[in-house]
């Protein structure tokens, strides 16, 4: 029963991993194109990614800042999204991680859950045996 179950946890981990890094780029792809709009400071359209990403990683270089108020309010928005997504993906990751450390702990169980019950099976044997040598006699 739980040989079945781990595939789909791993399936279900990096399909939440993939999610997460899509939604991220969503995001600095908006981001970036909100910034390249909002802000006649970027240039470019690159700048509104880098921007975008310096802003929604926290990092904030201070190369690229945003100039006007309808720029900061967004980076308020881009912030908030970017440390929730990040956040997101990091923690998907994590998932990944802890499934494969998981599935290896739960396997050495089963196994180990094998050889006891083999161990009984073989002292159930032995007494009923002993039972059918005693009956026997």
């Amino acid at each position: 029963m739980t040989r079945a179950i781990h595939p789909v946890n791993i399936h279900i981990a990096r399909r939440g991993l993939i999610y997460s890094l899509a939604l991220c780029m969503v995001i600095l792809l908006f981001g970036g194109l909100g910034f390249w709009v909002l802000d006649p400071r970027v240039q470019t359209f690159s700048d509104g990614l880098w921007l975008a990403f310096t802003t929604a990683a926290t990092v904030g270089y201070g190369d690229l800042v945003p100039s006007t108020h309808a720029s900061r309010v967004f980076s308020v928005f881009v912030v908030l999204l970017g440390l929730a997504v990040l956040s997101l993906a990091t923690a998907s990751l994590a998932a990944f991680f802890v499934e494969k450390d998981v599935q290896a702990d739960e396997r050495q169980i089963e196994r180990d859950l094998m050889r006891e019950l083999k161990a009984v099976r073989e002292e159930l044997r032995a007494l009923k045996g002993q039972i059918e040598h005693q009956n026997d006699r």
